[in-house]
């Protein structure tokens, strides 16, 4: 297992660099700027990338001595010898992932569903903590039975038809109650507004009643 030390990430030399999804600044330690490059795990870091096919969020990499100590690691943890990885669930799936990551080569697992994170490292084979939980499929597996147009739904006509003609006939009355209080030059107008309120609600009855006799046709067509 070939291992290489450097003070800071930045001094590790393109050409020696070989993991293409990943760079040196995002495996360093966090808290000081060191790294180790752990080749095997690198390779199997960049195995797991392949393999998902998509982004992987490193969470923490290696760890200096000091850094691991400050916050709160495991006194052997594998983070110190730069063959772990803590990676962010917010773009996988825990339960693919796991899977992926046991089929490259990782051994160790800590499960972390809290912080969103899982810990894989070289081992020896264990693991800790609870798993995080399932998740619901986001969509129906399955389209749904050939269902009328909502655009050309009868039912949404009628209901629409009355919705708008309530609205209106709501409106006139408000307009008819604010003409009411206004000076003597403009009451001619309130019959025919009186009148108009009434059309309004013609509309409104005939909608409803185009909305039950669609329900009651579709019933019986066998739709729901």
């Amino acid at each position: 297992m070939t291992k290489t030390f450097y003070a800071h990430w930045r001094d590790v030399p393109a050409e020696a660099w070989r993991w293409p999804n990943f760079s040196p600044a995002e495996i360093a330690c966090r808290g000081t700027g060191k790294l180790l490059v752990n080749e095997a795990a690198l390779d199997r870091l960049q195995a797991l990338r392949d393999r998902l096919g998509k982004p992987m969020i490193v969470r923490s990499a290696y760890r200096s001595p000091e850094h691991n100590k400050a916050v709160g690691g495991a006194t052997r943890s594998k983070h110190m010898e730069g063959a772990a990885f803590d990676i962010s669930m917010a773009n996988h799936d825990p339960v693919a992932f796991e899977a992926a990551a046991r089929a490259v080569g990782f051994l160790g697992f800590g499960f972390y569903p809290r912080s969103g994170f899982i810990h894989v490292d070289l081992g020896p084979a264990r693991q800790w903590g609870e798993r995080f939980p399932g998740r619901e499929t986001a969509f129906a597996a399955e389209a749904p039975p050939a269902r009328e147009s909502l655009a050309e739904s009868r039912t949404m006509k009628g209901g629409g038809a009355a919705g708008v003609a309530t609205l209106g006939a709501a409106g006139v009355e408000v307009v008819q109650e604010m003409l009411a209080e206004t000076q003597e030059a403009i009451l001619p107008l309130v019959p025919y507004l009186d009148a108009l309120r009434w059309v309004f609600i013609a509309v409104a009855l005939g909608g409803i009643a185009v909305t039950i006799y669609a329900r009651l046709d579709d019933w019986h067509r066998g739709r729901r």
